[in-house]
């Protein structure tokens, strides 16, 4: 029942982080730097802050007591994952959305998964470790789930692909008009990596959640306290960028603009901004019920895709597309899906062995 709850959670949050950009949609008159600064500083500062607390009895002792060693690198991880947040567009400018999409999300899945427990193996600390994985049936169940996963997201990739190569020669150059295959894998490692720094981030900051835990707040909701201090550094990156780009293109009129619809506008990005951060209050949620955060973090970037074709389907991103493009699309979602029944069942074998 345990991991049920918890594949149900991560379901909640991939819901929250695929849906989140539709409210995004509505926003009118402004660039994008400026309707993105405003919904991040809900989703990096003031629902994080809100989140702690309602869930966790003072909270804010809590990071006040804790080392600044753990501080720290909880916050730069937080940064380099805000960097890989923009370096995403970058990706998306010299591979294309399809092709940049799955070969981002795929490494952010690899590396998000698999290089907590090899490192804990090399620097020898506690928690579940890359060599106990392979070592236990429940461990090799979810490796096995980590690899379909990316074979899903490979399938997905080869959809868009073909969506892409059967689009007239104009909107193909005007979407990947700036198409380099050696560029844009290297930024695409550089997003996958960076991305991944949010997992890294959360073990980083595990002494505080146990700190909340020890105070006596509800297991389910501890790893609230460290998203405070982990987005406050995704907070860092994406703002100094933002700035800039506001100063660089003058869109810093943007937040008073008359001819704008403003009210709309600032609650529409609130909204946005507020749903993206459900994505890990429901990752932190389902966290707590599985007995790994490789499984974790590969159900949410599994679901984050699900749902995000489930969108495109809706939307008609996909309208005159090929049958075999949309069968090809297809199959990528029920291979994901198979991913998340792999990753559950090594959970619940794990979590036997565990009892």
């Amino acid at each position: 029942m345990e991991v049920l709850l918890g594949v149900f959670y991560h379901f909640v949050g991939g819901f929250a982080s695929g849906s989140f950009y539709l409210p995004y949609k509505k926003v009118r008159g402004w660039a994008w730097e400026s309707y993105w600064i405003v919904g991040g500083l809900c989703s990096w500062l003031i629902v994080p802050w809100l989140a702690a607390w309602l869930t966790i009895d003072g909270f804010a002792a809590i990071i006040a007591a804790t080392s600044a060693a753990t501080l720290f690198w909880t916050y730069l991880l937080g940064v380099l994952w805000g960097i890989g947040g923009l370096t995403f567009g970058l990706t998306m400018r010299y591979l294309g959305l399809s092709l940049g999409m799955s070969v981002v999300l795929g490494l952010c899945s690899a590396f998000g998964a698999l290089i907590p427990p090899i490192f804990r193996d090399l620097a020898g600390v506690d928690g579940e470790t890359f060599t106990h994985m392979l070592h236990t049936a429940g461990g090799r169940w979810v490796l096995a789930g980590v690899g379909v996963c990316l074979a899903g997201i490979a399938i997905c990739g080869k959809a868009g692909m073909m969506k892409e190569s059967s689009q007239p020669e104009a909107d193909r150059k005007a979407s990947i008009g700036e198409f380099n295959l050696a560029l844009g894998l290297a930024v695409a490692i550089v997003s996958g990596v960076l991305s991944a720094c949010f997992n890294f981030g959360i073990e980083a900051g595990q002494a505080m959640a146990r700190a909340a835990v020890a105070g006596g707040a509800n297991p389910l909701f501890q790893n609230n306290v460290v998203f405070v201090v982990l987005l406050w550094g995704g907070l860092t990156s994406n703002l100094i960028w933002c700035v800039l780009l506001n100063l660089r293109n003058r869109s810093w009129r943007d937040y008073a603009r008359r001819d704008a619809p403003l009210a709309a506008n600032y609650t529409f990005s609130a909204l946005a901004g507020t749903i993206w951060f459900l994505q890990f209050f429901f990752y932190g949620m389902g966290a707590s019920k599985l007995s790994n955060g490789a499984s974790s973090w590969i159900l949410h970037m599994a679901f984050i895709i699900v749902i995000a074709n489930i969108w495109g389907l809706l939307l008609r991103e996909w309208k005159g597309s090929s049958r075999a493009t949309l069968a090809t699309v297809l199959l990528g979602i029920a291979v994901i899906l198979l991913s998340v029944l792999v990753v559950g069942y090594g959970n619940a074998l794990q979590t036997a062995l565990e009892r």
